[in-house]
């Protein structure tokens, strides 16, 4: 016992010119933990865990896209008095009251992938991501390559209160219009640019890839003569069996441009679809890159110094012309 004590008194003093290491847990924050875009982020959080001396990732979130329990953990961290939280918040106002908690409890506070409302901004450091409005301009653009006289449009979103969706939502709808649509998420369209809103939409999905394949299923059946489904997110594409039975009937119209299936990121089965044809466009982000740069930044922030706010990760712009070479490596 007293070897043991002796150990520990010497381990407390501090050396001249030499710093003690400092070990922090650090919480990466997903929407759910059942999205394999968010199994891209928990993979570059641990690589930072083995690369950055004295950083633990805590890899946690709710089972699937839940609000009420993904701000329940974040109070649970803020209770267990972890050394710092990045999160994606389902629901952006609801997540700053969360995160103010935090922050008043002397814990440092970001956002990843999606960030809070402008107003509540100050109250994180910084955020890691993609400009989601980017996201929206470029989706955008993919269709109007496509459609250069435009038509009808349907377009599917992920929670209706997550400020990311919004965002490209907004690039969207400003971006075929030609003209600002508004506070985000934009007004739909109605004519402007030549696109029009079909009735049902934009389909909210909740994060749910069930939900999203099944919502593009009835559209597309409704609507037969609709001229492209835009998704801002990957949950239209996740269950791969599930996505190709949706759209293997519509290939010789993706084909032959008379409509088109656009959707956000870049994931593996989504490259995979877009080179067999099923989908004309992919808009990407680069997860990995947000859950690594994540841990380095909330070692800055426990370490006083200052980051960059935002802290923007890039994007990959995907069509059948350059699908085997356009994801950054």
């Amino acid at each position: 016992m007293k070897k043991l004590m002796a150990t520990v008194a010497l381990a407390a003093i501090a050396l001249p010119g030499v710093a003690l290491a400092q070990d922090y847990t650090f919480a990466l924050v997903p929407k759910a933990m059942n999205n394999p875009f968010f199994d891209l982020a928990r993979d570059g959080c641990y690589k930072a865990q083995e690369e950055i001396e004295g950083v633990e990732c805590l890899y946690i979130g709710p089972g699937e896209h839940t609000e009420l329990e993904q701000i329940q953990i974040v109070q649970d961290l803020i209770s267990q008095g972890v050394d710092g939280i990045a999160v994606s918040p389902s629901n952006a106002p609801a997540m700053a009251r969360a995160l103010k908690a935090a922050v008043d409890a002397g814990i440092p506070v970001m956002t990843w992938d999606a960030d809070l409302l402008e107003e509540d901004k100050e109250i994180r450091a910084t955020f890691v991501g993609t400009k989601n409005y980017d996201i929206g301009v470029n989706l955008a653009k993919i269709t109007q390559e496509r459609h250069p006289d435009g038509g009808s449009i349907c377009l599917q979103t992920g929670g209706a209160a997550a400020a990311n969706h919004n965002e490209r939502l907004k690039g969207i709808r400003d971006t075929l219009a030609g003209e600002d649509m508004g506070e985000a998420p934009g007004n739909p369209l109605d004519g402007q640019g030549g696109w029009t809103e079909i009735s049902g939409c934009p389909l909210i999905t909740d994060d749910d890839g069930n939900k999203a394949v099944s919502g593009m299923t009835d559209i597309l059946a409704a609507n037969p003569e609709l001229t492209a489904f835009v998704s801002t997110g990957a949950f239209t594409q996740w269950f791969d069996n599930a996505y190709r039975q949706a759209a293997e009937p519509y290939k010789a119209k993706l084909d032959d441009g008379s409509l088109s299936i656009i959707v956000a990121d870049t994931l593996p089965m989504q490259m995979e679809q877009l080179s067999d044809g099923l989908s004309n466009g992919q808009v990407g982000q680069r997860p990995f890159e947000m859950g690594y740069r994540a841990m380095q930044i909330m070692k800055d922030l426990a370490e006083g110094n200052e980051v960059e706010d935002p802290i923007y990760t890039g994007l990959d712009v995907c069509t059948t012309a350059n699908a085997d070479s356009c994801i950054a490596q």
